[in-house]
């Protein structure tokens, strides 16, 4: 790079600086005879010379210049290196500028600083901002770095000790489970490696049979009868950590065995086994589009994953349109460009009329209070951490209200949560308009006699969305469900229906039907590329068969060059990297 800010007339001025959960966002001011704007590139250039990552920018309505990364990702599937940054704006080859602090912001500097605890809380990403102390100006500074959770006794050095932890580090690395699955893995892909390519492996750790998505591409494989040209294997498991050794055997041989790899959910097995670069790994999660954080949306937040973890060696995963891609990019921590529109394939089935009309039928015959009748379904998520403790406050539901409400026009059902063990209990005096629907197999099927859906948090919302029938959100705890699960965008304004704090307001928006119905039209239009039931052949097609559209195909050879470019930049200042790097050592 030619370093040209002697000559060059441009500042570059950070203002401000701010935080969406993971991704951090710095407004620039710039001025000169001429503000290029859109001609400008900026990097974050490490004390080496080198960039390790570039800013996505876009202009703001005041004329300022938005910088943005997702500290999680930069592009390569990675967090942030350790180093300090400067950021340059460039222009071509040229490097214009070095950016420096506002006055207005050099002393609040410290209050922009975040850091993530992950590891279970005994690890912290650290990201801050400072100015050189020796510097004139103001030149604006990044720090990064990840530590591990710091002893606060005297060092010691107890040989009895160290000499336990080498005993450990020897069992850890040659008599553990997972490194031998590791080199049983690596010897088992040399075995299969010409038979890779035309496998494929429909992979749950989350149930002991193939289900939603997962089940509706392996169903449209087999009519399609690319059962003759795929070898296509399945593992089924339940999370209950005591799988059998057979078990193990069996998902390895298949993941070796594999080109291709479609999961549903997170797999625990892949957050440390490593599949060989020439394995795609596709992400088919269930959820449409709800309000939840998860993944590394949660960084920072316990439970939350590593910065190396199954979702870092997805291939693609899916959604329902372009519009919602980042969501679901953040939460696995890979790029925009990576989440393909296909739609959910489970959903083929839901908008096929025959299907529809077979399920009002039997839900009439199973539910009979149901016919003639404005059905409401409660069908909130669960509380608590996990499936080992979660639960719903029953308590909050005034039960007698809510059934005098009904009248001669609603009959209500309650569908929990799967996870939610303890069901409603529904007195005798409540059973001719009340009715648990806990053990009904499909929630999507119930919508198809549903009236008025009320939920809270949960991505049910997708698929009933498309009945286009009102919705109320009952979302008592938002702040503190806010504060330990997160929200991706302003939860009033993405809910595609009248939100209530209280049970009350809920029963006075059934009386009144203050629904606000207009929301779930946006709603629809916001989060569906394809209404159809095509999008089983979708993945199919653009995955199995290589049909990516050509857009996609420009939009991933895009980032794929911009990250091949990065190594090849050098930012060297003669004299002052050498400086620097003695510094250090």
């Amino acid at each position: 790079m030619k370093f040209c800010m002697d000559k060059s007339n441009i500042t570059v001025t950070v203002c401000d600086v701010r935080w969406e959960r993971i991704q951090l966002y710095i407004d620039v001011d710039i001025t000169g005879d001429t503000c290029p704007g859109d001609e400008l590139e900026f990097f974050a250039v490490n004390e080496f010379g080198q960039a390790c990552f570039k800013f996505h920018t876009r202009k703001l309505e005041n004329g300022k210049l938005c910088l943005h990364v997702n500290i999680t990702n930069i592009g390569d599937k990675t967090c942030v290196p350790r180093g300090v940054y400067t950021i340059y704006a460039c222009r071509g080859e040229e490097v214009l500028a070095e950016c420096m602090t506002s006055p207005d912001i050099a002393t609040k500097l410290a209050d922009f600083s975040r850091g993530f605890a992950h590891g279970n809380q005994t690890k912290y990403f650290n990201v801050t901002f400072y100015i050189d102390d020796d510097a004139e100006k103001l030149p604006f500074r990044i720090h990064a770095m990840n530590s591990n959770a710091a002893g606060m006794d005297f060092p010691t050095t107890p040989l009895f000790r160290n000499r336990i932890r080498v005993f450990k580090a020897i069992k850890d690395c040659f008599l553990s489970i997972r490194p031998i699955i590791r080199r049983v893995y690596k010897l088992e892909c040399k075995l299969y490696k010409k038979k890779r390519k035309n496998t494929v492996l429909f992979m749950t750790e989350q149930n002991d049979k193939l289900v939603s998505n997962l089940k509706a591409v392996w169903d449209r494989m087999t009519e399609r009868g690319l059962d003759k040209e795929f070898v296509m294997l399945q593992s089924a498991r339940k999370p209950d950590g005591g799988n059998s050794p057979k078990s193990w055997i069996k998902l390895v041989k298949y993941l070796a065995q594999s080109g291709t790899v479609f999961i549903d959910d997170h797999a625990p097995v892949l957050d440390w086994l490593k599949l060989t670069d020439d394995t795609r790994l596709i992400q088919m999660w269930h959820a449409g589009a709800g309000f939840k954080s998860s993944g590394y949306s949660r960084w920072g937040n316990t439970g939350c994953p590593a910065p190396q973890s199954c979702h870092r060696q997805y291939t693609y995963g899916i959604a329902g349109s372009k519009n919602i891609a980042p969501f679901f990019s953040e939460v696995w921590g890979i790029n925009d460009e990576a989440v393909l529109p296909t739609g959910m394939p489970r959903m083929d089935e839901y908008l096929d009329p025959k299907h529809q009309e077979e399920k009002r039928k039997e839900i009439y015959e199973k539910y009979p209070m149901c016919r003639d009748k404005k059905v409401i379904l409660f069908a909130p998520t669960y509380r608590g951490k996990n499936q080992i403790d979660a639960y719903y406050p029953y308590e909050l539901l005034d039960m007698d209200r809510l059934y005098e409400l009904c009248g001669d026009k609603y009959v209500v059902m309650f569908k929990m949560h799967p996870w939610v063990s303890q069901d409603i209990k529904i007195d005798k005096k409540y059973q001719d308009k009340f009715v648990s629907v806990l053990k009904y197999p499909n929630i999507n099927d119930l919508f198809y006699v549903v009236d008025l859906l009320i939920t809270d948090y949960s991505s049910n919302i997708f698929e009933y969305s498309l009945m286009r029938k009102p919705m109320l959100f009952f979302a008592y705890d938002k702040i503190q469900y806010s504060f330990s699960r997160g929200f991706h965008r302003p939860y009033e304004e993405s809910a595609p229906g009248k939100v209530c704090y209280t049970f009350d307001e809920v029963l006075e928006a059934i009386r009144t039907e203050d629904f606000e119905y207009e929301k779930v039209e946006q709603y629809i239009k916001h989060h569906f590329d394809h209404i159809d039931s095509n999008a089983s052949d979708r993945v199919i097609d653009w995955i199995l068969l290589d049909k990516l559209p050509q857009e996609i195909k420009d939009d991933i050879a895009r980032v794929e060059a911009d990250m091949k470019r990065l190594p090849k930049l050098d930012f060297t200042i003669p004299g002052k990297t050498l400086d620097l790097e003695l510094k250090k050592w």
